[in-house]
């Protein structure tokens, strides 16, 4: 199992601003280890984020995004106290689910 995410979400103003780290190698499958043997890929697939019940992010990634990725963006109608949810499932079926509060 991956390590938790660092979900941060904040309000400014009338937006939230939302950050994730999101603990994970994201191996592309095109990298050699010191054995010259091909490092088999492993990235995360898909990622969803709901905020106060209602998904505000349904996302797909690739192979092209660095190890540990952050993802961040800004949305209206959020408020202090609501419950940020953030999933994610990857090409070998691990999933990874955290949640946060916006401050």
């Amino acid at each position: 199992m991956a390590d938790p995410m660092k979900i941060r979400a904040q309000i400014k103003g009338d937006v939230a601003e939302i950050r994730i780290l999101m603990g994970h190698p994201m191996e592309t499958g095109q990298r050699k280890d010191a054995a010259g043997a091909t490092v088999p890929a492993h990235f995360i697939q898909s990622m969803t984020v709901d905020v106060a019940g209602k998904r505000v992010v349904d996302g797909q990634i690739g192979t092209s995004v660095s190890r540990n990725p952050v993802f961040g963006f800004k949305m209206k109608g959020a408020k202090a106290g609501d419950k940020v949810v953030v999933n994610w499932v990857d090409n070998k079926g691990d999933k990874r689910t955290d949640e946060a509060t916006v401050a």
